[in-house]
């Protein structure tokens, strides 16, 4: 099949591009910037911005299939502040459906988050709820998935759980109970690549997370390995966050310390719709070396 990968430079895409190689795809990465040092050797590239229709519309004319992974991250507010959100993956997201449609792509793969609502409390998970919308109200035979956090080498989860975590004591919102279900890169690439070779997958949104629910003060031993934990009630965690949100190089404002007020693990983990079982898939504990 010949395949069209949005944001396939991005973290997870790269991974992506490697399986979709290994299973004999033909693969394309439309990027703003395309970065040939990051991918495989076999994948093209082509120039467009998911934001500006003419840019990419032509990158869509003779492809079987479309993933869009274009995402800003929900672990730092963006530059041009929380409403880059609703640009980038709403309407992102709008003009890749319009793309594919009049292009009659056969499968369009849109990868949301957990939690996606587009009711939701935070600006990222508003928009990936009203982007996935967009998706399944199309023409098109979609595949959504929603996954917990990502982690692996290049991602952003672990180092940002270990930049939120000083040595030896570490004053984490609530205690660090907010819980998470990691799931590690090279495991979703693989799902995600499987997805386009089974039709029994069309049409279907699946909540994809790893083998184990961790809570952030489980996470922030694991990546320190030795600290102390030191519950910060929530109410004067926002009054805190929100100040030093502004502050550079600070990881977290007030939409990220919303997003620690529910867990974002999986109420039915779908990772055995692809033939995995939990015990499959690779721990946080494995991937950093330690014992969890």
């Amino acid at each position: 099949m010949n395949v069209l990968v949005a944001g396939g430079t991005g973290f997870i895409g790269q991974y992506l591009c490697e399986r979709l190689l290994e299973r004999g795809q033909e693969v394309t990465v439309l990027a703003r910037s395309p970065d040939e040092s990051v991918l495989p050797d076999g994948v093209d590239t082509v120039r467009g911005d998911v934001t500006a229709y003419d840019s990419i519309v032509d990158a869509f004319e003779g492809r079987d299939v479309v993933y869009n992974l274009v995402a800003l991250s929900p672990l730092f507010e963006p530059k041009g502040g929380n409403e880059m959100h609703e640009r980038v993956h709403l309407g992102g997201t709008e003009n890749c459906v319009r793309a594919s449609t009049e292009a009659g792509i056969d499968h369009f793969v849109q990868l949301s988050a957990l939690g996606a609502d587009p009711a939701g409390d935070t600006h990222y998970i508003r928009s990936k709820g009203r982007a996935e919308n967009v998706v399944t109200e199309s023409a098109l035979d979609w595949t959504i998935f929603r996954p917990s956090v990502v982690f692996g080498d290049g991602g952003q989860f672990l180092s940002f759980t270990k930049k939120l975590t000083p040595p030896v004591v570490a004053p984490l919102p609530g205690g660090g109970s907010t819980r998470f279900q990691p799931i590690y890169v090279e495991d979703m690439a693989s799902i995600l690549a499987e997805t386009i070779e089974d039709d029994q997958h069309l049409n279907e949104t699946y909540e994809i997370g790893g083998p184990e629910q961790l809570t952030l003060a489980e996470l922030a031993k694991l990546v320190r390995e030795s600290v102390t934990v030191l519950p910060v009630p929530m109410g004067l965690a926002e009054v805190g966050l929100s100040i030093a949100g502004a502050i550079p190089g600070f990881p977290m404002g007030r939409d990220q310390y919303r997003s620690l007020q529910f867990d974002n693990t999986t109420a039915d983990n779908d990772v055995d719709a692809f033939g995995y079982a939990t015990s499959d898939l690779v721990t946080v504990g494995e991937y950093l070396g330690v014992d969890g």
